[in-house]
């Protein structure tokens, strides 16, 4: 299947989890993808799994909020890969407490990767989109492109003991119907996704401070005590977490050409979850 072919995507955080999923997914209907993750190992395996596909890939890894990453991620596109059709503005992580217990560098450290470097890769987009919907016109061609930000179910509801990670999330929802009323007139689909309960690293089961995750030299703990994450499971009326795969799959819909005219949409993918 090849309904993506020629598309150019770049997907954040692309390394591992939903964002490797989802950069494989893209491959393989057909787009060329710049991966990133914070590590270069493994933003460079999934470069490495596209091409034993078949597909053609580039790696931008490090730090989405570092300043520059923005100009590199959407340069690589274009100048390595020849465009930009698709950006899923997918990096991210948790980092929780309670309000009374979270400090300052915390709260700005979700707000810098969920929302800040979102909006950083759309600013270095814009001149880029602009140019291309430009000649796309002049031509007489109608070519949609597609931007795919990934919210969560705390962004819509809130969740006790995130709400650093619930506030950037939300604010991500903003963001999102802005720009597409923003692009619109340059033919951009501006979508959100906010997942639920999804089976990753994030969420694994886990017993108490077994887990972490390494962040810039920072040490966070990741994951869900093994009874709360079976309680959440509970509440979901399709019976269990979402894979990755299904994560990526929801994700996909958003980047094909039957969503030219679904626009500054938010849809939870939580199995029906809704809290």
């Amino acid at each position: 299947m090849s309904n993506l072919a020629g598309k150019v995507a770049l997907v954040s955080g692309s390394g591992r989890g939903i964002g490797r999923c989802i950069a494989l997914k893209l491959a393989r209907h057909g787009a060329k993808v710049v991966v990133n993750d914070l590590d270069e190992a493994p933003g460079q395996a999934v470069v490495d799994e596209i091409k034993a596909l078949g597909g053609e890939a580039v790696a931008v890894n490090g730090d989405v909020t570092k300043a520059g990453f923005a100009e590199s991620f959407v340069a690589a596109g274009m100048e390595k890969l020849g465009g930009l059709d698709i950006i899923v503005n997918n990096a991210g992580y948790t980092w929780d407490s309670t309000v009374q217990k979270m400090t300052d560098e915390q709260f700005q450290a979700m707000l810098d990767v969920h929302l800040v470097a979102p909006f950083r890769i759309m600013r270095a987009a814009a001149e880029p989109i602009r140019m291309l919907a430009k000649q796309d016109a002049e031509a007489g061609r109608e070519v949609f492109r597609k931007v795919v930000n990934i919210s969560s179910l705390a962004g819509l509801y809130g969740n006790a003991g995130q709400i650093s990670y619930s506030a950037a999330k939300a604010s991500l929802i903003g963001f999102t119907r802005t720009l597409c009323k923003e692009w619109g007139r340059y033919k951009v689909n501006v979508n959100c996704i906010a997942f639920g309960l999804i089976n990753t690293r994030l969420t694994q089961a886990i017993e108490a401070s077994q887990a972490t995750i390494d962040v810039a030299g920072r040490e966070i703990k990741v994951g869900i005590q093994p009874q709360l994450k079976s309680t959440f499971e509970k509440m979901v009326p399709l019976g269990r977490g979402g894979t990755p795969e299904e994560a990526a799959d929801a994700v996909y819909l958003f980047c094909t050409p039957e969503s030219n005219y679904i626009s500054g949409q938010i849809v939870a993918v939580g199995g029906g979850l809704l809290m």
